[in-house]
């Protein structure tokens, strides 16, 4: 199985089966080519991205790069996010999730757009 692994917008890392990569793709051409914002995504997200090939015991091959952005070291976590997975320093991932659940506002912001989203 092929995957492609990205950098993620935070220091995380993104994966994505290969089909869900070519949809994100083409829905990514379909965009204005001088939206600033698009032109970020594309440097920052597609620029960086490796495919790689996942072995029979479900391991891959992190190149240097994206190690370095996402901080990796010995313990990992990989976060499933529907289309997608993250990947991310345990400790990293877990600092990041106790500070928002202890943060009320926050959360209440975290709530009420989740709520203007139908959620």
């Amino acid at each position: 199985m092929r995957v492609v692994i990205t950098t993620g917008l935070e220091e995380h890392l993104v994966a994505y089966p290969f089909k869900e990569w070519q949809a994100f793709e083409e829905q990514l051409a379909t965009l204005p080519s001088f939206d600033r914002s698009v032109i970020a995504l594309k440097r920052i997200y597609v620029s960086g991205a490796v495919e790689v090939e996942v072995d029979k015991l479900g391991r891959v091959l992190v190149p240097p790069t994206l190690r370095k952005h996402a901080g990796l070291s010995r313990e990992l976590l990989w976060a499933g996010m529907g289309k997608y997975i993250e990947l991310w320093d345990r400790e990293r991932f877990e600092l990041g999730c106790n500070k928002v659940l202890h943060d009320e506002p926050t959360r209440d912001g975290i709530a009420a757009r989740l709520a203007e989203l139908g959620l």
